[in-house]
């Protein structure tokens, strides 16, 4: 605010002087062009050998015609009829188009004189030269330059004063918002409800736009933190069940004593909940975006395929590649153990649910490369497809047919998936499922 007004002052204060100097040069060239015309008229006479004495002249104008050797031959009444009314230094500079000021004393006026000499002659008849001298007096000009510096002296400071009052306004109006918004914002921690948000100024500029994007921000952030809540509050019922199976069971034993299944349960409880270790940890690395810039190679997604439907040979239903996939080069890029973890989820899922087959096929569409994973089961109904997404997510049907999963497969690959640059989707294959995978092609 004081930087403004200090530099509002200085643009004003240049503009005074800058309006001064120009005014009064301007006024200076006018009196010296009045004294240089009647310098002019009276120098076409002497040209004409008729130098009338006294020289006619309007106002208070002073003209002399002086000869080669600086003597007054002629003279308006208000000049000095024995002394030039320049020196002949001053002479000189005039003649050279110098500007010449001499004291009006020199003349009996008072003030000061504006000087113009035109040089005229030689006449035909006599040969001589002259010099023609004009001289107005400045005192008007002065007299408007003297004004005009006290107009300025005192306007300058009331102009300022306003001006400094209107920004004050202006300025105070236009961080009120913003105040507003600091206020907003200094209210909301960790105790505030998730629902507040920064008052949104009516008015449609770069701070009514800055409002609606921080609460923008502040959506997705709670949005975010429910998530987590919820992660964590779903992790702990996970976890609590392969926990408590296993207390129960040791408490058995303690009573009963050692003997029967009770390390193979034991083992598998283990198991499970080793797995949902695993799992919650490769979902928490999938979430974290600072890994996405890890340096990525090209995966050869044909032989991805391949190799994925030979790891199933001893599946409960076969798993085979479409049969033109082979002459398909289709690269994508990314970590290959990533993209091996989200496809190997897919085919789990078909593979528990698909009745007779899964069906794997990959193909190039624009930019991208499309993968399906094709089941032929019950399929999942459209309005469930992208709950089936969200962390630890069972529907019945996967429930019946699952014991054991942890309702992350699905979760995992849409993470490590779009981690990449990728996607995945579901819809109907009629009969079935088909998961649509995009990815990215290495180029």
């Amino acid at each position: 605010m004081l930087i403004g007004l200090a530099g509002l002052a200085g643009a004003l204060l240049i503009g005074g002087l800058l309006l001064y100097a120009v005014l009064s040069a301007s006024l200076g060239r006018s009196i010296e062009g009045t004294a240089r015309a009647s310098a002019q008229q009276v120098a076409l006479l002497v040209d004409s050998g008729r130098t009338p004495d006294p020289v006619p002249v309007s106002g208070a104008q002073v003209v002399q015609v002086l000869d080669a050797r600086g003597r007054v031959v002629a003279g308006s009444v208000t000049a000095d009829r024995l002394t030039s009314l320049v020196t002949p230094d001053e002479l000189r500079r005039a003649l050279a188009g110098e500007q010449v000021i001499v004291p009006g004393s020199r003349s009996g006026l008072s003030g000061r004189l504006q000087v113009a000499v035109v040089p005229a002659g030689p006449a035909v008849r006599t040969g001589r030269e002259y010099s023609v001298v004009a001289a107005a007096p400045t005192g008007d000009i002065e007299q408007s330059a003297r004004t005009l510096r006290t107009l300025l002296l005192w306007i300058f400071p009331l102009l300022l004063a306003v001006l400094a009052v209107i920004a004050w306004r202006v300025i105070g109006a236009a961080l009120t918002p913003v105040e507003a918004l600091r206020r907003g914002a200094e209210r909301i921690d960790e105790s505030s409800s998730e629902s507040e948000r920064l008052p949104v100024p009516p008015t449609r500029d770069e701070v009514s736009a800055l409002a609606a994007t921080l609460n923008a921000m502040l959506d997705r952030i709670t949005i975010a933190r429910r998530k987590q809540r919820a992660f964590v509050a779903d992790a702990a019922h996970e976890l609590r069940s392969p926990l408590a199976s296993m207390r129960t069971q040791l408490e058995v034993a303690q009573r009963l004593g050692e003997g029967g299944d009770l390390p193979a349960e034991l083992l598998a409880d283990v198991h499970r909940l080793t797995m949902l270790v695993d799992d919650l940890l490769l979902l928490a690395r999938a979430d974290d975006a600072a890994a996405a810039t890890r340096q990525s190679a090209g995966v050869d997604v044909t032989a991805l395929l391949t190799d994925l439907a030979s790891r199933y040979g001893g599946a409960r239903v076969p798993v085979r590649v479409s049969p033109g996939l082979a002459g398909r080069p289709l690269q994508t890029r990314g970590q290959r153990t990533d993209v091996t973890r989200a496809l190997t989820n897919l085919v789990d899922n078909a593979v528990r649910h698909a009745r007779t087959r899964v069906l794997l096929d990959a193909t190039s569409v624009g930019h991208q490369v499309e993968v399906t994973v094709t089941d032929d089961g019950h399929g999942i109904p459209v309005d469930e497809r992208e709950r089936v997404f969200d962390r630890f997510t069972r529907l019945d049907e996967a429930r019946d047919r699952d014991s054991g999963g942890s309702g992350l497969g699905l979760s995992i690959t849409r993470a490590l998936l779009r981690r990449i640059g990728g996607d995945v989707r579901l819809e109907d294959a009629a009969p079935g499922l088909r998961a649509v995978v995009r990815l990215p092609t290495n180029h």
